[in-house]
């Protein structure tokens, strides 16, 4: 028998420290390998970190709320016989907590799951083993934790009642899911007119909205971002039309026979790519005494969600076809949203490509994906009239490339040609030139 610590673990690449969103356990609790200990969430994940070892919880060292250092002990364990290997972080949700509503509001579960309780992709692994020993469907148990989540106190009470689970009270859940520093936030909202910060004053009507430990971490991240890295930015019209009419030609037959929508977005990031190999200093990251220029093209992707925005990398660009390109895009995307994307799948990225044409965006700044030395928005193709060459004006489908780029690292010669490079190669994609394969 003895006492061992669990720390606070490493959840992606650049991450240095991790807030406790939640606990799941309580001193005295007797917990097996792999169970689920707390949730804990950075700037690019929200994650449970699981117990390295079988025994019951001694000590909780860190408060929900607090922010700690990789490696810094957040709870102690008592466990019995030998010391068994520690385990790694399991797979994050790719769903931020949600954020609290005004105490106007009627308190409600939140998200509460639909068709008998089941909450699609958000099963820890403790609760899947329990569920697959015990034959049990998990769409026949109501979760009692966050947002709807079935703990494994949910599994045993199931188990106990013989298969029936009454669904806890709206007033049960309220009080479950509420911190105290929560119910501290939603007090103050009942006071119009006091002062939440120097400049900022609450009226009658106005929703204060607590900013969740995700929010902060992300706004974190991109005040050092603008803060350390001076930025610059430019913008080049690239001419689509050839491109528009090659993806036309083609989508329908690609669809069936490969089973994904081919988008613009694939063509965009392989000639991105394949400009990024020429002009290797657009690949580069600033280290402090070292600019560091990467070897391997990876290229982050940002995909949303309704509260969140993550962003997973995908590896080797430049040796991928257009094809490949669009099948991970489309894979990544799905992990997203169907809450299955990996911390492991958002790191090593080296250069970020944001989508914002998809939203309808024709010009934007965007803020550099620390410690990235540059990124790139690709707006929406429209349509405008163009003069062409031989003085006829023709409407021709027109895109904006807008670049973002820390003028430590990149200077507007280099990131001048490397825009005039993508231009290049987007406006020589046709039919019967460029191939998907």
């Amino acid at each position: 028998m003895g006492i061992e610590k669990i720390t606070m673990p490493k959840l992606g690449e650049s991450v240095t420290e991790g807030t406790i969103e939640k606990w799941l356990v309580a001193p005295g609790d007797t917990v097996s390998k792999y169970d689920s200990l707390a949730e804990v969430t950075t700037d690019k994940v929200t994650a449970e970190v699981p117990s390295s070892f079988s025994g019951t919880i001694k000590e909780i060292i860190a408060n929900e709320g607090d922010t700690i250092e990789v490696g810094e002990t957040v709870c102690l364990i008592e466990i019995e016989g030998d010391v068994e290997e520690p385990v790694q972080v399991s797979a994050p949700k790719a769903e931020a907590p949600a954020e609290k509503p005004a105490l106007q509001q009627t308190p409600k579960t939140k998200s509460q799951p639909a068709a008998g309780g089941k909450a699609a992709g958000r099963f820890s692994p403790a609760v899947l083993k329990m569920s697959q020993e015990n034959g049990i469907d998990l769409s026949q148990v109501s979760g009692t934790g966050r947002e709807g989540r079935i703990t494994r106190k949910d599994i045993q009470a199931f188990i106990e009642s013989g298969g029936v689970q009454s669904r806890p009270t709206i007033q049960e859940v309220a009080v479950q899911e509420e911190s105290p520093q929560q119910v501290a936030s939603t007090e103050k909202q009942s006071a119009p007119e006091q002062s939440v910060s120097s400049n900022v004053k609450l009226e009658n009507g106005d929703i204060e909205i607590p900013v969740t430990s995700v929010r902060r971490a992300i706004a974190n991240n991109m005040v050092r971002s603008v803060t350390e890295a001076p930025h610059a930015w430019m913008m080049i019209e690239v001419d689509v039309t050839e491109l528009v009419l090659l993806r036309d030609s083609v989508k329908k037959e690609f669809k069936e026979k490969e089973g994904f929508n081919l988008t613009y977005f694939a063509f965009f990031i392989k000639a991105i790519s394949q400009a990024l190999k020429e002009y290797p200093e657009m690949n580069s990251m600033w280290a402090g005494d070292t600019i560091v220029m990467k070897k391997d093209i990876n290229i982050s992707i940002a995909v949303a969600t309704d509260d969140a925005l993550y962003v997973p990398v995908i590896k080797g660009t430049d040796e991928k076809t257009i094809k490949g390109i669009g099948r991970e895009i489309h894979e990544l995307a799905g992990k997203v949203r169907n809450g299955k994307l990996k911390s492991t799948e958002m790191q090593g990225g080296t250069f970020t490509v944001n989508n914002t044409g998809s939203f309808g965006s024709v010009q934007s700044m965007g803020i550099i994906n620390y410690p990235q030395a540059a990124i790139l928005q690709v707006e929406s193709i429209v349509k405008r009239p163009v003069i062409m060459d031989n003085g006829m004006m023709a409407a021709r489908d027109m895109v904006n490339l807008c670049l973002s780029l820390d003028h430590r690292v990149l200077d507007g010669l280099v990131c001048g040609r490397f825009l005039a490079r993508v231009k290049e190669l987007l406006e020589g994609m046709a039919k019967d030139k460029t191939s998907l394969y």
